[in-house]
């Protein structure tokens, strides 16, 4: 027997019909996964439907025309970011411990005691000294990071945009910064302990028996304990001012970037003339928002009353270690920012896009 969809008012399929329909992934996931692995800046989402259909035919899905839900945004976005997490988290690390290389010696006695050169030269030494899986120190909270910080910033900012804008659909260079800084503050004040233990993690080293934590839950329960609830949200300030470096100078890096290729007629608005302005865009931004970031990360895993503040934290690198010391671990986190771009992070956290970060 046969089950036909029966006609009625609102011309609803029955039951069966409705089982029978295929599964599908919501083109606005894949979207946000592509962007995430071609490099785009989180701020070029669109739920437009022309730019989801060149992603549906990319993958061979059919895209939608209703706009993402804000479930679909954060979800997507987390999960999009974890992704790419779990592909620069080695460099993550490996930017961590170059930057945290000769924190309590003088400039001369850590160029006489450099453990690591390099960002390969670290990811080796810590793969012989302490095993493959070191590289992967604090992948826990990592992840925890992402799912928090990247579905905030990415999730809320079409929100926020609409906000400065006043519901404007073209939005101007300045709203679009605005809303990227105010969407990466509010994701760094939720995310921000995931970040701290996802830190110290990655600069404990495994060998010596010098472990500070056990697990990540040891790691929150002995922070609140040991240094309070405050603590777990130490290096605030500079990481929201390192997001917002980053923000700023990603995004305009990156559409001159993509605008003068497209100008000069050398690509198409495609996924390589992306990756390039990407790559691109990672490198400036390095440069720019370096010195906060290593200040952040060694800030964030200080013992309790090694610094009193973020800036005498920078005070001591450059009194001890000179200026150089505010670059150390920019091969890492440059190559790893042109994959996470979204987070931020990257994250970061890695070069342009995120990272976390």
């Amino acid at each position: 027997m046969s089950c036909k969809p029966q006609c009625s008012l609102n011309h609803l399929p029955t039951p069966c019909a409705r089982q029978s329909a295929p599964f599908r992934i919501p083109a606005e996931f894949l979207y946000l996964v592509l962007l995430l692995v071609e490099g785009a800046p989180f701020s070029n989402f669109s739920s437009s439907p022309g730019r989801q259909q060149k992603i549906g035919i990319m993958v061979g899905f059919k895209a939608t025309d209703v706009p993402p839900t804000a479930t679909v945004k954060f979800l997507g976005a987390g999960t999009a970011a974890c992704i790419a997490d779990l592909i620069t988290f080695p460099l993550d690390t490996a930017k961590v411990r170059l930057q945290i290389q000769g924190e309590k010696q003088g400039a001369v006695r850590a160029a006489a005691s450099v453990q690591y050169r390099g960002v390969l030269g670290t990811i080796l030494t810590m793969a012989r000294t302490e095993g493959p899986r070191s590289l992967y120190n604090g992948l826990v909270a990592g992840l925890q990071r992402q799912m928090s910080f990247a579905s905030v910033r990415i999730g809320l900012y079409d929100s926020v945009k609409q906000f400065y804008t006043k519901g404007s659909e073209h939005a101007g260079i300045g709203s679009r910064l605005l809303a990227g800084s105010t969407t990466g503050a509010l994701a760094v004040a939720v995310a921000q302990p995931t970040d701290v233990v996802k830190v110290r993690f990655q600069a404990q080293a495994r060998a010596g028996g010098g472990q500070r934590y056990q697990s990540t839950v040891d790691a929150y329960k002995t922070i609140a304990r040991e240094e309070g609830f405050r603590g777990l949200w130490k290096g605030t300030s500079p990481n929201i001012a390192r997001n917002a470096i980053v923000n700023c100078a990603e995004l305009v890096t990156y559409d001159l970037i993509k605008d003068a290729l497209l100008k000069a007629n050398l690509m198409t608005d495609d996924l390589p003339c992306h990756f390039t302005s990407a790559f691109g865009a990672g490198f400036c931004t390095t440069i720019i928002a370096s010195p906060v970031d290593v200040v952040k990360t060694r800030y964030m895993n200080s013992a309790l009353g090694q610094y009193s503040s973020a800036g005498q934290c920078a005070l001591t690198m450059l009194q001890k270690e000179g200026p150089r010391a505010f670059y150390k671990g920019t091969g890492a986190w440059k190559t790893g920012l042109k994959v996470n771009s979204l987070q931020g992070d990257s994250e970061p956290q890695k070069s342009t896009l995120c990272s976390s970060v």
